[in-house]
């Protein structure tokens, strides 16, 4: 079992990793994508807001998935977005991201939505008691440890930085460590 506040500060130390790499990155490109890489920029940030969302309902003690926010998110069939707001299904699990910015938030709102969902991933990890991570949870086709899951998506924040590293490498932007 891990503690609560060393794991929100893991998760906190996440979002200034993701934004590091999303320099260059701006309304006109969010949405380029390049042969052979799976995600764009305005996707990649939307999925991650999106799972630690859920993974936060969990923390807090839900045992399904809550509706979020008509702010930050709109929620549809995956043909939905505009400039302030991302459809859920856009960017789930097993989505395919498109090449269209209509269908995504321009980027700066993308990076503050992102920026949001670690915030309350991070808060609602912070004040988990020991039982509430020690709970398991369907996550998936699987049941995992509400603590292995917070790990898991710590993780899944590092995997989504390696793509973006990528994507900038393929777009020639340029080197933003080194």
């Amino acid at each position: 079992m891990s503690d609560p506040a060393t794991l929100a500060d893991a998760i906190r130390a996440t979002g200034p990793l993701i934004e590091r790499f999303l320099e260059g990155f701006d309304d006109e490109n969010r949405v380029k994508q390049m042969p052979s890489l799976p995600n764009h920029a305005a996707w990649t940030l939307g999925h991650l807001a999106l799972v630690m969302n859920r993974a936060a309902d969990y923390v807090s003690g839900f045992t399904e998935p809550q509706r979020l926010p008509t702010s930050d998110w709109i929620h549809g069939d995956g043909t939905a977005g505009d400039p302030s707001r991302y459809d859920t299904e856009a960017v789930a699990f097993g989505s395919t991201p498109v090449a269209d910015p209509a269908k995504y938030p321009r980027m700066v709102r993308a990076r503050e939505i992102f920026m949001t969902a670690v915030k309350r991933f991070a808060d609602e990890t912070a004040a988990a008691s020991p039982k509430a991570l020690e709970r398991e949870v369907k996550w998936g086709s699987a049941t995992i440890v509400v603590d292995a899951l917070v790990h898991r998506v710590i993780f899944h924040n590092g995997t989504h930085a390696g793509q973006l590293i990528d994507l900038r490498r393929a777009l020639k932007l340029p080197q933003v460590i080194g």
